[in-house]
């Protein structure tokens, strides 16, 4: 069993910068994918990147490149998504999630994932 913990969520203005991390307990991170995925009210929840387990490669959705990069301390067993240039629709609760069967290249999609945090709101301001 795995369990996720997001924080570093909260309200900043477009342009600003966030980062997000979440922590996992149980297992270590060190075997597994890990992925950020993100909910607006009203929407369905939508893949934003993705870090495959020995970090040697990072999956973007096509909204956040340039702006969003995530990182893993498998030592620490946090991984890192830091936000940069903020948009208003960026706001949303993100949710960390942990692919412990490495199914990478399904890294888009939540079904690859087999755990989940609670999530943390992000609301960013025009």
């Amino acid at each position: 069993q795995v369990q996720l913990v997001e924080s570093g969520g909260g309200l900043v203005q477009a342009g600003g910068s966030l980062r997000l991390s979440c922590v996992a307990s149980g297992r270590t991170f060190s075997g597994f994918n890990v992925g950020w995925f993100r909910q607006a009210p009203g929407a369905d929840r939508e893949f934003v990147i993705a870090i495959k387990w020995d970090g040697r490669d990072i999956y973007y959705a096509d909204s956040v490149k340039g702006r969003f990069t995530i990182s893993k301390n498998n030592a620490q067993d946090t991984v890192y998504l830091q936000m940069n240039s903020l948009k208003p629709e960026d706001s949303g609760v993100y949710f960390c999630a942990a692919d412990v069967l490495r199914r990478y290249n399904s890294a888009s999609r939540s079904t690859a994932y087999d755990y989940w945090g609670q999530g943390t709101q992000v609301t960013v301001s025009s």
